[in-house]
């Protein structure tokens, strides 16, 4: 049978129960029992990201009772020192830890489904050490300091090296493949990470500044920041859950996606503007947070199945969930001062890629 006549095969095979449309993948996934039972999945990883914010006003070097913290919400006394930590502190941190852990994971999904490839996150396609080379190129070369004037760079960044990629990654007769955008990613962000590293070691200020940032944390940031990285971030996840049903369709390659009728070029341009808002935001505003892309979209198709719709409103709730909780972890583990949310989310992360490379199978797109 030729090549071109196999999408309209697979369609033509009777009942079509395990060849996925556009809108799902298969039967089972839009079932109305099903789809009730994932929607109570969501209810419950909404009251776990709830949770998790409390936590994450409540608990740090000083406890503060859940009480106080509601009081400082809704009758907010600049004179009660409680009260101005919740507020000047402990607000922006949490937010900023909302918007971050959802642009991650989403831009995680995105990644994994656009690439047909499990394995994939920002981190290994080379996205992050892209933005994080442009944010400090502008830190050592042009001298800026402000996390605010980062947003163009990290934007930038990301969005050269996603297309530089995927172009590497399309080359040759077999055309898109998941170990050719992998190794792509995989050199080019080595080649970012070194000229990265000759920035930052050729000037003891922009060592000092970048040190930090580097390692990633959502700690000492204020509500003004927010303002800038809120409007990208959640332009990115509109966009990004507005390709969900296309992405169900790609998963499945390029031909038969164009046999179930997904735009697939557009589709394409529309995810990396996804994934070039979310990464070159949640990087310019908390730097680089590794794992997070890559292990909760997995964790969420164990229990969604591959239906995109659902692992990217999943990624959405529990990204948030998780991120705060390895904030609240780091807060408390040490008896003085705090571990970076980066090195608790890799702490963390480690182990789960080690038990996802052992699985007999990873979790399917």
């Amino acid at each position: 049978m030729s090549r071109s006549a196999a999408p309209s095969a697979a369609l033509a095979a009777g009942g079509a129960a395990d060849v996925p449309t556009p809108g799902g993948a298969g039967r089972a996934d839009v079932s109305p029992h099903r789809t009730g039972t994932l929607a109570v999945g969501l209810l419950v990883a909404t009251v776990v990201l709830i949770a998790a914010a409390v936590a994450s006003l409540a608990i740090g070097n000083r406890a503060i009772d859940p009480l106080t913290v509601v009081r400082a919400l809704v009758a907010y006394d600049d004179a009660n020192p409680l009260h101005l930590m919740v507020m000047e502190l402990r607000v922006p941190r949490t937010l900023l830890g909302i918007l971050v852990g959802a642009a991650l994971a989403v831009c995680g999904g995105l990644i994994q489904a656009f690439t047909r490839n499990p394995l994939a996150d920002p981190g290994i396609l080379g996205v992050n050490a892209g933005a994080s080379f442009a944010v400090t190129f502008a830190v050592g070369v042009l001298g800026l300091t402000t996390p605010g004037t980062y947003v163009p760079f990290a934007l930038a960044g990301a969005f050269i090296l996603t297309v530089i990629v995927y172009t590497l990654g399309s080359v040759g007769a077999s055309g898109v493949t998941p170990m050719k955008l992998t190794l792509a990613g995989v050199a080019l962000g080595a080649a970012c990470t070194g000229f990265t590293t000759a920035i930052v070691l050729r000037d003891e200020g922009t060592l000092q500044v970048m040190r930090f940032w580097s390692v990633g944390s959502i700690g000492g940031r204020t509500l003004d920041q927010l303002t800038w990285a809120a409007p990208l971030i959640v332009a990115g996840l509109v966009i990004g859950l507005l390709c969900a049903r296309s992405l169900n369709a790609l998963t499945l390659g390029d031909e038969l996606a164009q046999a179930l009728g997904a735009r697939v070029r557009s589709t394409r341009v529309w995810v990396v503007v996804a994934v070039t808002l979310l990464a070159g935001t949640g990087v310019a505003a908390a730097g680089p947070i590794a794992f997070v892309g890559l292990m909760i979209p997995h964790v969420v198709r164990w229990s969604t199945g591959p239906d995109q719709r659902w692992v990217l409103t999943y990624s959405m709730v529990i990204g948030p969930a998780f991120l705060l909780l390895a904030d609240v972890l780091g807060r408390i583990v040490l008896p003085s001062g705090e571990l970076r949310v980066g090195i608790v989310t890799a702490l963390l992360g480690a182990p789960i890629l080690i038990m996802l490379v052992r699985r007999k199978r990873v979790s399917g797109l």
